[in-house]
């Protein structure tokens, strides 16, 4: 706490000293905060922190759902009332940086003595930019792998050392794990009609030699029949097409999925509710030879351009970055930096597979109509899984909207 102390008065100290005289006279002292609203926040954490480090400063939260982000950050744009900063998802960052909502935070990067943006990872960072100028820095960064029940694998005569590796080797070992009268499927992952579904669907497209701006090919095609053929055939539930991620590493925690795609952000609720031994496994690929990729995630804390106190804003976004080494351990998250070092990392086998995950971890755009583009991906997803239309047409519709997009 000593060291996390010295960083952040010296953070404080230098976006005081950034502090023009009108912001002065419009109350430095107060900072609103608005953290996506998760069960263990590592924004709402370190904002307590730092209300405490700093009593002198009125620390104002208020938790908003995953779901509800985008509208309301830019109905807070719009309005000119919004917070000082606000949390958004990686992709999104684009959208709002192209409609001036945010600040650049170039000139603070400059002068900042905390944050390296030439240490923290790629993707995290191409998602934080637009035009050439950083509007975001990533508070963590997360992708997916694959969960596994140890004890059921051997119950199913699988060796949970030999994990599958394949697309082939995952519908063979899900259907051995299946077992519909106890109402328990070999595999639990989220198909849902929102940016979830994306997120989870875009690694099998990108495995198969495609991406999000080739999906009128056969490799996306294939991935969308994959799919299918899970749900088709019983080895993942119905509920695949409406459940949220958390919701489908519950029924991993609950036995009722012997296999779960799903991020590092479980690990605390698995490794606390499982009563059963679980591994980690990096996502199978669509056959021998084939890319290996996942999805990146993670959220990025901004600062609204309407924000009285930029400076003061910033200086909270230094503390959160000289934090990150905590993030594995306290919420399952791992640092967005090269340079960052997990001491003693709780669950490390798990910790090994998602750090090499992370290297194959690919951006989802970024483009300021991302999320068109997103819901183009998942309602033809969704529309071949509910056999509203066939794999091929549907991923060609969806490659008409994408290209409408892009040719803005």
């Amino acid at each position: 706490m000593k060291r996390a102390l010295q960083a952040g008065c010296a953070a404080l100290s230098v976006a005081l000293s950034l502090l023009a005289p009108s912001a002065h006279a419009a109350d430095p002292q107060t900072l609103n905060i608005w953290a996506n609203d998760e069960q263990k926040s590592i924004t709402i954490d370190m904002a307590n922190e730092f209300a405490k480090l700093h009593p002198e400063i009125k620390v104002q939260i208020r938790r908003v759902g995953f779901a509800a982000l985008n509208d309301e950050t830019m109905r807070a744009a719009m309005s000119g009332n919004g917070p000082d900063i606000v949390t958004i998802d990686n992709p999104n960052v684009a959208m709002f940086a192209a409609r001036g909502a945010l600040v650049d935070l170039s000139p603070f990067l400059a002068k900042s003595k905390v944050i390296d943006p030439k240490q923290i990872y790629t993707g995290p960072l191409e998602n934080a930019t637009w035009d050439h100028k950083v509007y975001a820095i990533p508070r963590e960064v997360n992708t997916l792998a694959l969960y596994y029940n140890e004890d059921m694998f051997k119950a199913a005569g699988l060796d949970p050392n030999k994990p599958p590796q394949t697309w082939d080797e995952l519908y063979a070992d899900a259907k051995k794990l299946t077992d519909n009268s106890k109402g328990i499927y070999g595999l639990a992952f989220s198909a849902i009609g929102t940016e979830e579904g994306t997120f989870q669907f875009l690694p099998f497209i990108q495995q198969a030699d495609a991406s999000w701006n080739s999906l009128n090919t056969p490799g996306a095609t294939r991935a969308v029949q994959f799919w299918q053929k899970l749900i088709d055939g019983k080895l993942a539930s119905p509920d695949t097409l409406s459940r949220t991620q958390s919701e489908a590493a519950a029924s991993f925690i609950n036995a009722n999925a012997a296999m779960d795609i799903d991020g590092p952000w479980e690990l605390p609720g698995i490794s606390k509710g499982a009563k059963f031994k679980w591994r980690v496994a990096l996502l199978p690929v669509e056959k021998a030879g084939s890319p290996r990729a996942s999805a990146l995630g993670g959220l990025d804390h901004a600062i609204l351009k309407t924000s009285k106190n930029p400076a003061l804003a910033f200086a909270f976004l230094e503390y959160m970055y000289s934090q990150q080494p905590r993030a594995w351990n306290e919420f399952g998250l791992l640092p967005p930096t090269k340079t960052a070092v997990t001491k003693d990392p709780q669950w490390p086998e798990a910790y090994k597979v998602f750090t090499e995950q992370m290297v194959y971890a690919r951006p989802r755009g970024p483009n300021p109509d991302w999320m068109q583009i997103s819901k183009a991906i998942y309602t033809a997803m969704q529309q071949v899984l509910t056999h509203q239309a066939d794999a091929a047409t549907a991923m060609k519709n969806a490659q008409v909207e994408v290209d409408k997009v892009l040719k803005k």
